[in-house]
Formats: C-alpha cells, structure tokens, sequence
C-alpha cells in the first residue's frame, strides 16, 4: 500500500500492495470441510469476521472475474483484506464506514478486527508442520512524513508490520520494498512496485506465501497428456495428473467437488467443476458465503478417481476498480478521502496492487501472493456407492483452505491450464 503527497494543497495516498505465492488457495470459509483429524479441530472465532472474510472474498473474485471474464484468475482475499484492515485503522469518517462496507465489517468494532487479524495470522502461522505459510506485512513511509502514533502502535502490535522510513528520492527505494517482497515470497514475486511517484506518502504492503505437500502425492508416471475443453469449445491437450483413492467429495446437481488434502490435512484444495449442462460463469453466480457454508456440510467420504490438469501462472492486476464498485469510492478520491487517524498530511488511496503465483503438481501446490496499498498525499462413514470419477478437463474453480479457522487463503479459476 502506498501514500502519496502532490503538493501542500493536496496530499495524496497510495496505500495497498499485496503479494501472494501460493500452491493452493482458498478464501475464508464459515465452516470448513469435513475433516474429523484431532489436530484439525476448528478453532472457535469471531463468526461476523470469518463470514465477512469469507463474502468479501468471494465479492471480490466475482468483481474481478467480471473485469477479466477469459484469463485464468488466482487471489488471495486474506492478502487483500489484511492490507485494507491495516489502512482501515488510519481512516475516519465516511471513508471509514465505506472500507468497512466493502469488508463487510458494518456493526463490528475495529479492536475486534484488529484482534481477529491478530489471532488468525498466528493461527495460520503456526499450522501444519508438513505446510510452509507465512504472512508478512510492513509499512514504507516517506522520511519527511509524520504518521500518527497510534495507527504505528496498532498495525505493529496486531499486524507485526515491519515500520521502514524511506527516501522516496532515491532511485533504490522502490528496489527496498520490492527485495522486501521478494524474500517473503521465497524469490516467487520479485517485484510490486514499479516506480515511486513524488506524491507518494507511505506504502503498506503484505505477502502471503504457502507451500503444501498433498497427504497423498501423484504418482509422475500417471501423468500424462489428456484433452482439455476450453469454454468456446476447443479442445487442447495437456499434462494431467491422476489418482485413485479415498477423499472428500461432493455430487451436486450442477457440480463436483472434491477436497485434496495436504500434509497432515488442516489445509486442502477444494476444485469445484461445473458438469457439462452447465459453465464456470453459471457456478460463479452461486459463490456466496451462504453456499459455501452449506457445500461444506454436504462433503463425505468416498472412493475415486481424481484427473487434474499440472498448472503453473502468474497474475497480476490492479483492485481499484473492483474495490471502487464494491463501496470504498470515497478513499481513492484526494479531495474527499478521510485518513486523519494516519496523518496530518490530507492523504488518499493511489491504487491497491495485487499480484500472486501458483504452481500445482504431482507434489503438490506452491503459492503466493502479495498486496500493494499505495497511499498518496493530497464426515461420514464409506459407502457402497460405486467409486467417483472427476475428471477436470474443462475450466474450473478452485480454493486453498485452512479447516481450522475455515479461512480461504486463495481463490482462483482455470480456464486454460496451458497459459
């Protein structure tokens, strides 16, 4: 996130940049999938806070899913979400009411957020000891701007932000927080920042990086390449992967799903494909939190087969847009933008970054994600029931989750796994 001064009359703020590089994501879930392992027992949170994470998730996949209907696409909700929860500390007014609007935090206090932010960054932290996630955030100020004491002392004690004050003159500095992002992704996303611009105030930025091993690898000599039907009907051919076992699955009217577990099982992928009759578009339209909490209870456990495409991308985009129509509008513009709890400086959102990287194999999934804020200033028992097929051969959704506190790391949808 980065802050921005133009001149004294108007100082400008670009606040967000997240970066996330991940194996599998997921967005944060009311309930998680059905998982009866002692070491994966739910941990009791706030539910408003793991529902309103779990709906801005999806509200923001659908914003950017409609900006990009054709590219494959691959998010990290919680990336974005603890980068605008930081800012949202630093606004008042109706900029603060519209933040938490878009983060569906309306009636819940602020010290409940920033405790929620708190205890679920350690929470993931400290997960499966087969599973690699680590969360970071830090905040890059201009030297010659003041911030408020308290907004520091809050996004240091419930975001462990690292604070740097930096000479924005300095062809290095956007090299400064760029190595900074490289690091917390283990050298998977090497660059957030472009350039700094003179009106540039602050920048906060938060990096996400998850590395899973499946519980149950595929085996590398099942492998092999299969035909893939992209939505306008063409049929290429690449690498699957496949496997036979026993997972959690789900047979709806309109979609399979299955849960692919990692390492001990606390985090897993969910892909969700939409059968034939129907299409990723039709299947988005259903991605709510209400949905998702009511998929989860219909998970069992089943004997089956598992053919999923090997696939390795990058994205990128810019959250303006989508982050304006889902109600902050105000805090991007620099004649109305309210951030006096951060500075004295009259201060604005210049842009919110957001760039990830996942790769999917035979081992298992390896991702990342981070995100920018630039401020400116101006279980069930087997069945006899015949063993599953899932073919994944066309586009689909997927997540990666963590069962404990139902939290939705990633979310992303395939629609041409070559590219």
């Amino acid at each position: 996130m980065g802050c921005a001064v133009p001149d004294t009359r108007n100082s400008q703020a670009s606040l967000v940049s997240t970066v996330s590089p991940s194996p599998t994501s997921i967005a944060a879930s009311p309930k998680p999938i059905i998982n009866n392992r002692p070491n994966n027992l739910k941990v009791k949170l706030d539910d408003r806070l793991v529902e309103a994470n779990t709906s801005f998730g999806f509200n923001l996949f659908d914003r950017i899913a409609k900006q990009d209907p054709n590219k494959n696409i691959f998010i990290s909700p919680s990336s974005v979400a603890i980068s605008l929860s930081m800012i949202y500390n630093g606004a008042s007014g109706e900029t603060q009411q519209a933040i938490a609007k878009t983060l569906e935090l309306q009636a819940i206090k602020i010290d409940d957020v920033n405790s929620f932010n708190q205890m679920l960054q350690q929470l993931l932290a400290n997960g499966d000891t087969n599973v690699e996630l680590n969360i970071a955030n830090s905040l890059w100020a201009r030297k010659d701007i003041a911030l408020e004491q308290t907004f520091l002392n809050k996004v240091k004690e419930f975001y462990q932000a690292e604070v740097s004050s930096l000479d924005y003159q300095d062809p290095n500095a956007a090299n400064a927080i760029n190595a900074w992002v490289k690091t917390n992704t283990k050298n998977k996303i090497d660059k957030i920042v472009d350039r700094i611009d003179p009106d540039s105030m602050l920048f906060l930025i938060n990096a996400v990086y998850f590395k899973g091993k499946w519980e149950a690898p595929f085996e590398k000599s099942l492998t092999k390449p299969q035909p893939f039907t992209l939505a306008d009907g063409t049929k290429i051919q690449h690498p699957a992967m496949s496997r036979s076992g026993e997972y959690s699955y789900y047979d709806a009217p309109t979609f399979q799903a299955i849960s692919l577990p990692y390492g001990s099982g606390r985090f897993s992928m969910e892909i969700f494909l939409p059968k034939s009759k129907s299409s990723l578009l039709e299947f988005q339209k259903q991605l709510t939190a209400k949905n998702w909490q009511e998929w989860s209870t219909k998970f069992s456990r089943k004997e089956g087969l598992i053919q999923l495409p090997r696939f390795k991308m990058e994205y990128e985009t810019s959250l303006k847009s989508a982050l304006q129509n889902m109600g902050m509008a105000i805090a991007f513009k620099p004649d109305k933008a309210d951030f006096r709890n951060l500075s004295t400086v009259q201060a604005f959102i210049g842009d919110v970054k957001h760039k990830t990287f996942v790769e999917v194999n035979e081992e298992g999934t390896e991702a990342a994600a981070a995100t920018s804020v630039e401020m400116k200033a101006t279980s069930a028992m087997p069945s006899e029931e015949p063993p599953f097929q899932m073919i994944v051969d066309r586009p689909f959704f997927f997540t990666i989750s963590d069962r404990q506190t139902g939290t939705i790391i990633f979310i992303g949808k395939i629609k041409n796994p070559s590219k």
